[in-house]
């Protein structure tokens, strides 16, 4: 009664892109199929496909039903449909979406049989789970490091290789994982998803907004087997351990020099490109490393914060305080193991043992000349540039050192 009708193909709207078809619709979408084609007969393009197989034109991917058929096609073209209501994040399919929106809503549907740890994902669970049985199948050729996945070995390789596969848009930095890129690009775009409900506090990535939350709870669940000390994450946890096992698996391409973390290495290259991106904004002094210069505004500020409960005297570093608190104790911890000769600090010792083995590691930029010390090389270096910081109120002469200054006021005083 209809075969003289030509009826148009069933369009492939959203709804039928992402949702399995029901066996009814994929009737009707079969006969309107043979309709069409019976008045416009001709030979199949594929004759090896059955009749429940569909053929992606793009990659010449076959699929068993026309809702996969859908679904691929959205890969191919990058489609992201659907919406998290909450941040605007996309997803191509909806399960996506689900996982996504439990961030949100922090539920946590698989929980782990053995410590009861729940978790948003069944992947991720099954990553946890291997905690418990301690199996890690994937071992580095460069190190013999360990890991429970191929990924996670995959990353660990590129601390060797170096390799940074992932880069930044906005200005081309680049990264060893996506997740570092992700977290990266929030400079840029200032996104802060993580919000603590006790203060309200922001944060850009869940590892830092969970151990805030810490902060609030007093909670330090990571302990250290050596000597029991705990910390509220498992980063500083894996950091610290490497003061007992003695690793420093970042490696200085320069001059082969080592570090436990990567933060010292990047501090430490920076010694070799002479870059100093922190300056102070009251002399324009610059820093490689950021916390010297905090320290450095406290001169400005004249903030000394840490006091000796001995005697009172403030300090503007905490560093500055342990040394002081060492004339009232006496204690003398760090001995050279070539003379036995005790000091009050580790860079004391340091300094003392370039006696022995020694090593000048300062150099002059101007004539090369070396010097055991970085105040000795500082001096030093005022013969070329004429510099004389130090300069006696009552006369005004002006001297390289410290010492000579002191021995010229005794002069005024009659000493």
């Amino acid at each position: 009664m209809s075969s003289g009708i030509k009826k148009e193909p069933m369009p492939y709207v959203e709804e039928n892109l992402m949702e399995p078809l029901s066996v009814k619709q994929e009737e009707i979408m079969i006969k309107d199929e043979a309709l069409h084609s019976s008045e416009n007969p001709k030979e199949p393009e594929n004759p090896g496909l059955s009749s429940g197989t569909f053929l992606c034109p793009e990659r010449e991917k076959c699929l068993s039903a026309n809702a996969s058929l859908g679904k691929h096609k959205i890969v191919q073209v990058g489609e992201k449909p659907f919406a998290c209501f909450e941040c605007g994040k996309c997803f191509k399919f909806k399960s996506g979406l689900t996982i996504h929106e439990r961030i949100h809503t922090r539920e946590m549907p698989f929980a782990c049989s053995e410590c009861g740890k729940c978790f948003r994902t069944k992947s991720n669970l099954t990553v946890h789970e291997k905690i418990h049985t301690g199996e890690k199948p994937f071992s580095c050729s460069e190190c013999g490091k360990c890991f429970k996945f191929k990924s996670g070995l995959t990353i660990h390789e590129r601390i060797h290789t170096r390799e940074k596969p992932f880069s930044c848009s906005e200005c081309e930095k680049c990264f060893t994982t996506k997740g570092e890129l992700t977290v990266h690009e929030r400079f840029h775009t200032g996104d802060k998803p993580f919000a603590c409900s006790e203060c309200e506090k922001r944060f850009r990535t869940k590892g830092e907004f969970t151990g805030h939350e810490r902060i609030h709870t007093g909670e330090k669940p990571f302990a250290c087997s050596e000597c029991g000390k705990c910390f509220r994450r498992k980063g500083e946890l894996t950091i610290h351990e490497r003061i007992h096992t003695g690793e420093k698996p970042f490696a200085c391409s320069e001059c082969g020099k080592c570090f436990r973390t990567t933060n010292t290495l990047i501090e430490h290259e920076r010694i070799h490109t002479g870059e100093k991106p922190f300056a102070c904004s009251e002399c324009g002094k610059c820093f490689r490393i950021k916390v010297r210069l905090i320290i450095h505004m406290r001169i400005h500020t004249g903030e000394k914060q840490f006091a000796c409960s001995e005697c009172g005297k403030c300090f503007r570093t905490n560093g500055r305080l342990t040394i002081h608190k060492i004339i009232h104790t006496g204690e003398k911890p760090f001995s050279c193991s070539e003379c036995g000769k005790c000091f009050k600090t580790k860079g004391e010792l340091t300094q003392h043992v370039r006696i022995h083995t020694g090593e000048k590691p300062f150099a002059c930029s101007e004539c090369e000349k070396c010097f055991t010390t970085k105040g000795e090389l500082t001096i030093h270096e005022r013969l070329h540039t004429g510099e004389k910081p130090f300069s006696c109120s009552e006369c005004g002469q002006c001297f390289r050192r410290k010492y000579a200054l002191t021995v010229h006021e005794r002069t005024h005083r009659g000493v």
